[in-house]
């Protein structure tokens, strides 16, 4: 049997020897004729002015078209490379028999999105394709920005009505086991490639369904990569590279978007490639490195409730793997206190992020989350719980020019009577803005030289006594 006889139909075929369509024999479909239904024609290029409406509905009709023709109980059988280019034939032949006003660019950029609307996720395609885009957030059908370097940009890329748009939506977070509905209006996923999605529908979208895309570069950024970028200076990363080694606990704190996932991804790459490291996400999107590692994701509830696994189900399991490293993606809930037991009882060098806008806030942030388990804990147990636990608060931040800066490196010293102490080593001091919008500043040290500083030595990580002195 030909590639085309295992995919479609002829549109003259018939009989019980035909190879069937969209649907089987048993429950038909109306197949086409070689032609696409007509339409009023439209002047000059479908593209442009109000020509769009008749291109979005030429691309839907021609979609439609393809569908009802394809045999999806074929589809397992061939390469999606092969079903490709059959597809891609068949919107050719349909588009000849077209009196749509189309050049041969317009046609090609038809049959492309076509293919798109088959095989991947419709307009959002060319905008995943682009690897200078970190978000991609779509506020209704016909309004989507993008943040590209830290700035937001509205595109002119549409989907045809709400409608659309919710098949999209359902095609992603049914790939990875979850749905969406009026019960259920808002659900975490993520892509093939590692990007987290979240969507929200009516009735709490007021506006029709709502899509937000954080992306994650295919090739994580190093440490070398954020010190190119200005993100933070060499003497720090020497420092923060030391610090993992040493196995110091690590509190990553920043708002949404500030970077700390990606500064989690860097400093992960220096634990050493013979320890067991077991991840924990909410929705995965840590892209470590090393060989040995346990990755580990929450699930949500099932249509009746039940089932759900948290976080803190998830911590408390990776106690029983033997991890010589435990890595939080983000820390939101009671997983907080499990976290800080582990890292009070021999769970050195563990990872974690908070969201929080200063280091002292991410440790108000681990109160609250504790408070949130409804364990009796008094505000001085719980303080000392956290200041025995983390060693090391690194704050990160995105600036009004839009890159993302480490703004504050702390060290967490123990306690005060009540109060945890903390100084603060490194500091990020803006300066001004140049005539371009670009924020100016530096790092600089505090003049303060840590305590653990004679951790780090001890474990061959000895660091120059220049590098706290002021300059």
């Amino acid at each position: 049997m030909s590639l085309r006889e295992k995919l479609f139909r002829d549109s003259t075929s018939s009989g019980a020897g035909a190879v069937g369509i969209a649907r089987n024999e048993e429950t038909p479909a109306p197949a086409p004729t070689g032609r696409l239904t007509p339409r009023p024609a439209t002047t000059g290029s479908l593209e442009n002015g109000s020509g769009q409406t008749a291109f979005l509905d030429l691309k839907t009709r021609l979609h439609r078209s393809v569908i009802n023709r394809l045999d999806l109980s074929k589809l397992n059988q061939l390469s999606q490379e092969q079903v490709r280019v059959e597809v891609s034939r068949m919107a050719k032949e349909m588009l000849a028999n077209e009196d749509a006003p189309l050049s041969a660019s317009e046609r090609e950029k038809l049959i492309e999105e076509v293919e798109h609307e088959l095989f991947g996720l419709g307009p959002l395609e060319p905008l995943l394709a682009d690897p200078t885009i970190s978000d991609i957030l779509v506020n209704s059908a016909t309004n989507i920005y993008i943040e590209r370097r830290g700035k937001l940009e509205r595109t002119s890329i549409a989907f045809k009505d709400d409608d659309h748009l919710m098949r999209v939506i359902e095609r992603i977070v049914s790939r990875v086991g979850r749905r969406i509905d009026e019960s259920s209006p808002m659900v975490d996923a993520r892509l093939a490639d590692g990007s987290r999605v979240n969507a929200i529908i009516p009735p709490l979208a007021l506006r029709g369904p709502a899509l937000s895309i954080r992306r994650f570069g295919t090739h994580p950024l190093r440490m070398n990569d954020l010190v190119e970028k200005g993100a933070l200076t060499q003497e720090i990363a020497d420092m923060l590279a030391a610090c993992v080694k040493a196995k110091l606990n690590i509190l990553i704190s920043g708002g949404t978007g500030s970077g700390k996932t990606t500064l989690l991804n860097s400093l992960s790459a220096f634990i050493p490639e013979d320890e067991r490291i077991v991840t924990i996400e909410d929705s995965a999107e840590l892209q470590l490195q090393q060989p040995h590692i346990v990755a580990l994701e929450t699930r949500p509830p099932n249509l009746e409730g039940r089932g759900e696994i948290t976080q803190r189900d998830l911590v408390r399991n990776a106690l029983r793997m033997r991890p010589d490293r435990i890595v939080i993606g983000e820390v939101r809930q009671g997983e907080a206190i499990d976290m800080l037991q582990a890292m009070n009882t021999g769970h050195d060098g563990s990872l974690a992020t908070v969201h929080a806008n200063t280091p002292r806030d991410a440790l108000v942030r681990l109160e609250t989350m504790i408070q949130m388990t409804g364990m009796k804990l008094s505000d001085r147990a719980m303080r000392h719980q956290i200041s025995s636990a983390i060693n090391v608060v690194i704050q990160a931040a995105r600036l009004t020019d839009g890159t993302r800066r480490v703004t504050s490196i702390s060290e967490i010293t123990g306690m005060e009577g009540e109060s945890i102490s903390m100084q603060e080593i490194f500091k990020y001091d803006r300066s001004g803005v140049d005539s371009q919008g670009r924020v100016i500043g530096r790092h600089r040290p505090t003049g303060v030289r840590p305590q653990f500083a004679e951790r780090l030595k001890t474990y061959g990580y000895p660091l120059p006594r220049t590098m706290f002195e002021e300059k």
